[in-house]
């Protein structure tokens, strides 16, 4: 099978209408297979800068280089500086100074073990804190450095040692509070949807780059999810696999959240091709409407600087996602 027998016609139109250049910008690397310093992705990029999400929530960032709170990167959710910084990543921002501006507010979160809290520490004591929980957030922190240039940074790279240091070799995955809340409930030891967000982040780290241990990770993880049939990771209380029901319903942005859809997305860029994703392919396949289009099922819309697409409409973010999975999964 050939993924462009999912790809009705006008679609490809559709998403790469320049109407929304941040949507073009990723298409036209990942479904049109255009190299990053292509002239119509350039310029894509440059157009981008523009638009409305954009400059909405760079036009929210304070003169310091913060959003809302001085003191907290975190809240209030989806507006405050880490969700802003990841939102624009995600966009295709590229860097600038008012970024630079904002990851500097981010880093100052940052603890001396490489680990991020929400907070900016008080007192030394505060910044060698050895606390671990979060890996959600630590993984989203190195989503965005990494796309916004900062993997060489010697910060990042005190991040990524963190999370290699923390990682559990015993039952893969890092330890959270939140996690599980129920061990009764669910199959993995330790937390799933956060330790997914961490094998997000060190995917954009390119191959050449990790090291032994972090590739080393990255396969552990990988076995993990596809183990636990991406969103069978729930527990029945006859100890049989319960669907993560809402995992079926796909959304963009995510921010600690995920889907399906994000799942499969870090699995296809990281080469994986397993049965047991055939499934979670299937789900994906069957939620294609009849014109080849995905709708937006879950939105965060209104909580946001700005709205992204509209819940129950077809998503040219979600679109753009399904189409790169499938391109990838049936090559």
């Amino acid at each position: 099978m050939a993924w462009t027998e999912f790809l009705k016609e006008g679609v490809l139109d559709w998403i790469l209408d320049p109407s929304d250049p941040s949507v073009r910008f990723w298409a036209l690397q990942y479904l049109k297979g255009k190299k990053t310093d292509d002239k119509q992705v350039t310029d894509s990029q440059t157009e981008l800068m523009k638009s409305p999400c954009v400059k909405a929530i760079l036009g929210a960032q304070k003169a310091e280089g913060h959003w809302d709170d001085p003191n907290d990167m975190y809240l209030p959710k989806y507006t405050a500086s880490t969700h802003s910084l990841l939102i624009l990543s995600e966009l295709g921002a590229k860097r600038t100074p008012a970024i630079e501006q904002g990851m500097e507010f981010v880093f100052s979160c940052q603890r001396d073990s490489g680990h991020f809290l929400t907070n900016v520490p008080k007192t030394e004591r505060g910044r060698a804190s050895k606390m671990t929980d979060g890996c959600c957030l630590d993984g989203n922190i190195l989503y965005y450095a990494i796309h916004f240039g900062y993997l060489d940074d010697s910060r990042v790279q005190r991040l990524i040692q963190f999370l290699s240091d923390d990682h559990s070799e015993k039952n893969g995955g890092w330890r959270c509070r939140a996690f599980p809340i129920d061990p009764s409930k669910v199959f993995p030891a330790n937390c799933y949807m956060g330790g997914f967000k961490a094998l997000r982040g060190l995917s954009r780290i390119p191959s050449k780059k990790r090291s032994k241990t972090v590739k080393n990770i990255i396969e552990t993880e990988v076995e993990l999810i596809l183990d636990n049939g991406i969103f069978r990771y729930l527990k029945n209380v006859d100890g049989s696999r319960k669907d993560k029901a809402g995992w079926k319903r796909f959304g963009f942005p995510l921010f600690y959240q995920s889907d399906i859809l994000e799942v499969l997305d870090t699995l296809t860029h990281l080469g994986a091709n397993d049965e047991r994703m055939q499934d979670s392919i299937d789900l994906v396949i069957s939620a294609m409407s009849e014109d080849g289009r995905w709708l937006l099922k879950h939105s965060f819309n209104g909580k946001m600087h700005c709205d992204i697409d509209v819940k129950g409409q077809p998503s040219k973010w979600i679109t753009l996602r399904a189409l790169r999975v499938l391109k990838r999964y049936y090559g």
